[in-house]
């Protein structure tokens, strides 16, 4: 039987359960070069063809008086002049309101209040959720803007009911399509928010070469406009890393519809488009806008599907009523179930929607991402008192609980009439216990269900354990049929999450003089705690902490600038973990290093470390034996006198503790948390970039315990980094082949160090090496030669990036200490180069000639992981005065240093002129600052003077941007510190540009250093 025949049988199904290219089915492909311009009549006539009218409309005017009607004819209802005006500029263009409120007005708030001329109100609405051919789709192209910072012309825009619902920024095949997105965010700089701002409403992006095509929620600018925010204490100007999420379409297979052309043929199909803008949006409350994954809205429906037919059919009760999903770890699986949630108990004749999870860690990081998506949507429970309550109250639709508590209800309340009604429940982590007594007390009791299961590693029958009962050993046994299937395979593909790189780290060659041979027959596990053993393994992860963790990169997270990323420690046994934490800060005692470690575990019913299955450990410190008891308390008194909070093990206080861990994890303030099975199930952090493991893993748990760290953040991590002081490697083989193919290793496993190094070849093709690389750079671009040219420019800027990329992965292995060939100096020739070209081809943007960014991407983020830092240039200035300013070679180094940092060309003025004019004293950062400050009230001065600038309004311009970290140069408050001018003339806009300018260029000099 297929396993789509669900959503097969009907043509609105969202996602297309199988597609077959329009190529394949005789649509016809054009052999001759296709320039923009034809690609976008092409797209627009394939969107005529699928009922979208095509209009002409070019500007502001006539895009408003289209809006009008078309609301018109949604809410049956004509506007008088004057209700429009009201209407217009009250609801829909509202000065004091930006993106984030005309989004939660598409998502939430899309009936609006209209106040008629005779005194009545109507309800408008904006967009028909319930309805949803009701809605009108029409299709422009070339709309200019003429009133942001830049006069802009967008490609392809999407109408729903006359508002720019979807923009889709088209670039000719052959060019980069990262382009397309870096166009879309100098729109959001630029322009979207001009005139009255009818481009805020954009919800979807959708960014094409042709050949690729993909999209994306409008979270990206929202995201972008907070991270040219940030705090006084930021250090570096940030940039969106956002590409990182954008998606490809797929059918139900999760096979890529990646061609422009297929990918109008479903996304674009009217059902298709409209379906994601009123149903498979999540508006946060953090004010984000998700857009669903086609997976993750297959499995959504998929589960609908099976719910409404089951209904109908009167199986509720059985495993034909339910299924399980096979989503990966890290593809999202807590946004797909919310979803479902959310849709399944808007349905007729659901009752409640039950979700739940094994543990209570588990419970509490659920409703915390529940509580995310949509604020008091889910309710929680500390209690089976709680439950009940929310069990017996017809107004609780969503109910997060742990199966432990259901089955204290269930125990309790044998003839309850809560069992009759009509429930979905949902099984998250359906791999851990629920094939127990627990699970079937359950379905035993509940008569009226749909029983549903959300994995990234299933129970099959031969990962399944001995025990218990045998007609309840795997995930089908227990769930029925599997609905929806994306692997870790599928998801690495698609770039939704990362590939791991492992090292193997042999501990056992001799354990006070035993061999390996022996250690097995004599005494494993006392071999394994050996104290030499212990020592040396610490010794190795501070020897190699900030190598693994990329100490000496740089990125920005949520506003601050960060230093690499954070690390788990994975051991057998609460034994072992204390026997680490000791270890560890002794080490870095003796080191004289700071590093933030932590701690946490509880009591676990077993503690023989099965390996398969992580051990649950309960929030019950009480009944650890008092050693271990004694020593969380010590432990957590650390951790009090780390972070200024009072924690202890008393059951509340030890739930806050892991609640206060898992934030400060996720931020990144901890280093390296020692766990024993806590965190390895349902955590996820971004910063999370290693697990050193010092336990024995397999099947589903080790899959899970990897995937800890393989969460998308930026170009900068690029791999989870797994470092296993046991010999893993068969039993790592093994679970990828389990939970993705025989031939999975190659794509979720990084090669060795020698293919990345020399090179390898692949599908019959050759993937040159870093030495290859570095081979042809030297031969081609000798340092000291000019690159004359742009299509040399252009193949430098290739072969460099090829290199970075390479570089970042490299710097992980421990092989690749002292075998970089290029001298640090000749790499930051190389890297000043690269910037130079940069920043000659992004200077001006608006340029008639086709910039070299159109075809290439430049890898910024990663030259900008390793900007140079001030200090190391002010250590420098100190060397140079001590060799009574007679060392030029220094001189050359600052040079050289400044000219390969983006953060730091802005400043090579200020520095220079340091370096000249002042005595450096032994104080050289007070000096510094002192000169920074004197030269910035000096230079702000001669602007407000040569401007004629309203002073005290300047200076609190200026003070605010610095504190904001960005130029605020939309809105007002330019016009606030500006001197009179006449409007006429068009002599003011000149004048406000010029002043902007000097703002800008005053601000790049000095941000980063006040």
């Amino acid at each position: 039987m297929s396993t789509y025949n669900i959503v097969a049988s009907t043509e609105d199904s969202t996602v297309v359960a199988e597609y077959v290219s329009a190529y394949a089915s005789g649509y016809k492909r054009a052999d001759a070069y296709q320039s923009e311009a034809e690609l976008e009549r092409e797209f627009i006539h394939l969107l005529s063809e699928q009922g979208y009218e095509s209009l002409t409309i070019h500007d502001e005017k006539a895009l408003i008086n289209n809006l009008r009607h078309q609301l018109e004819l949604i809410n049956d209802y004509i506007f008088s002049d004057s209700e429009w005006e009201q209407f217009f500029t009250n609801c829909i263009a509202n000065k004091n309101e930006g993106i984030v409120e005309k989004t939660r007005k598409i998502q939430t708030d899309h009936v609006q209040i209209l106040h008629r001329d005779n005194g009545s109100t109507k309800n408008i609405y904006l967009i028909d959720k319930k309805h949803i051919h009701n809605n009108r789709l029409q299709v422009i192209n070339q709309y200019q803007e003429d009133q942001g910072n830049h006069d802009t012309r967008y490609d392809v825009t999407i109408l729903v009911n006359g508002l720019p619902l979807v923009h889709v920024e088209l670039k000719r095949r052959g060019v980069a399509i990262r382009e397309a997105f870096n166009q879309i965010k100098r729109y959001q700089r630029d322009s979207f928010w001009a005139a009255c701002g009818l481009y805020e409403y954009v919800q979807i992006f959708v960014i094409s070469n042709g050949t690729h095509t993909k999209y994306y929620s409008n979270t990206t600018r929202i995201s972008h406009v907070q991270e040219m925010a940030g705090s006084e204490r930021r250090k570096s100007k940030k940039t969106s890393n956002s590409f990182e999420f954008t998606s490809f379409w797929a059918d139900g297979n999760n096979k890529a519809i990646a061609d422009l052309v297929d990918f109008t043929k479903t996304f674009f199909a009217k059902h298709t488009i409209l379906n994601i803008l009123t149903k498979y949006c999540v508006f946060t409350t953090e004010s984000l806008l998700l857009v669903m994954r086609p997976y993750q809205i297959a499995a959504t429906e998929r589960i609908l599907s099976r719910i409404v037919v089951s209904s109908n059919y009167k199986t509720t009760g059985t495993l034909q009523a339910g299924g399980y999903i096979w989503h990966t770890t890290g593809s999202g699986k807590t946004l797909t179930s919310f979803k479902t949630a959310q849709l399944a108990c808007a349905l007729p004749d659901i009752d409640k929607v039950l979700f739940v999870v094994d543990r209570k860690d588990l419970d509490y990081q659920t409703m915390k991402e529940y509580d995310r998506f949509e604020k008091g949507a889910a309710n929680s429970n500390a209690s089976t008192r709680i439950l009940q309550k929310q069990l017996e109250d017809p107004n609780t639709k969503i109910i997060i609980t742990t199966i432990q508590k259901l089955d204290v209800f269930v125990s309790r309340n044998k003839s309850h009439n809560v069992f009759k009604q009509h429930f979905v429940i949902i099984f998250d982590e359906c791999h851990r216990s629920q094939f127990g007594e627990m699970h079937d007390k359950i379905v035993k009791a509940f008569k009226n269900y749909h029983l549903f299961g959300f994995t990234g590693t299933p129970i099959f029958a031969v990962n399944a354990s001995s025990g218990g009962n045998p007609l309840l050993r795997t995930t089908p046994q227990a769930f029925g049929d599997k609905l929806h299937t994306y692997t870790i395979v599928d998801a690495i593909n698609d770039e939704n999450v990362l590939p791991f790189r492992i090292d193997y780290v042999n501990t056992m060659k001799t354990v006070e003089g035993i061999k390996d041979t022996q250690v097995r027959a004599i005494d494993r596990e006392r071999a394994l705690e050996s104290p030499k053993r212990i020592r040396e393994i610490v010794k190795y992860v501070l020897d190699h902490f900030d190598q693994k963790t990329k100490r000496n990169s740089f990125y920005s997270l949520k506003g601050q600038r960060m230093a690499g990323f954070n690390s788990i420690f994975a051991v057998s046994s609460i034994p072992m973990a204390m026997k680490y934490y000791v270890e560890f800060k002794k080490q870095l005692i003796e080191r004289c290093r700071d590093l933030t470690i932590a701690t946490i575990f509880s009591f676990s019913a077993n503690e023989d470390d099965p390996e398969d299955v992580m051990p649950d450990e309960g929030f019950e410190p009480e009944l650890l034996d008092k050693t271990s008891r004694e020593f969380l308390e010590f432990a957590i008194a650390d951790y009090n006198g780390m972070f200024n909070t009072n924690y202890d093990t008393s059951s509340e206080k030890f739930q806050n503790y892991y609640k206060n861990v898992s934030t400060r994890v996720k931020n990144r303030e901890v280093d390296l948390l020692i766990v024993v099975n806590m965190f390895l199930t349902g955590f996820d952090a971004t910063t999370l970039n290693t697990l050193w493991v010092d336990k024995n893993l397999k099947q589903h748990g080790l899959i899970q315990a990897f995937s800890r760290t393989n969460r998308i953040l930026n170009s900068v991590k690029t791999y989870g980094n797994i470092v296993c002081f046991r010999d893993l490697q068969k039993e790592t083989d093994e679970a990828v082949a389990l939970f993705g193919d025989k031939e999975a290793g190659s794509i979720v496993l990084l090669k060795g160090y020698d293919a990345y190094y020399n090179g390898y070849d692949e599908n019959g093709k050759h993937q040159p090496g870093y030495t290859e690389l570095i081979g042809e750079l030297l031969q081609k671009f000798p340092l000291g030669q000019d690159i004359i040219g742009e299509q040399n420019q252009k193949d430098f800027v290739r072969l460099f990036g090829a290199i970075l990329r390479l570089k970042n992965i490299l710097t992980a292995f421990d092989d690749f200490e002292g075998q970089a060939i290029l001298s640090d100096r000749d790499f930051q020739d190389y890297q000043s180069i690269y910037i130079d070209i940069y920043q000659n081809f992004t200077k001006d943007k608006d340029a008639d000639k086709e910039n070299i960014n159109d075809d290439i991407v430049f890898e910024i983020e990663l030259i900008r992981q390793v900007e140079i830092n001030i200090d190391y240039i002010l250590m420098l200035v100190v060397k140079y005065h001590e060799s009574n300013c007679k060392d030029k070679n220094i001189l050359v180094t600052i040079d050289k240093a400044i000219n390969s940092s983006i953060q730091l060309r802005s400043k090579k003025e200020l520095i220079e002129d340091f370096i000249e004019s002042v005595n450096i004293s032994t104080k050289v950062d007070e000096d510094w600052r002192k000169f920074v400050q004197e030269q910035k009230e000096k230079d702000l001065a001669e602007i407000i003077d040569e401007e004629r600038l309203k002073s005290e309004e300047t200076k609190k311009f200026i003070d605010n941007s610095f504190r904001d970290g960005t130029l605020k140069t939309i809105g007002t408050d330019i016009d606030k510190i500006m001197p009179p001018v006449s409007r006429f003339g068009g002599g003011r806009a000149e004048k406000k540009e010029g002043i902007i300018e000097k703002l800008k260029k005053f601000f790049e000099k000095y941000f980063g250093l006040v």
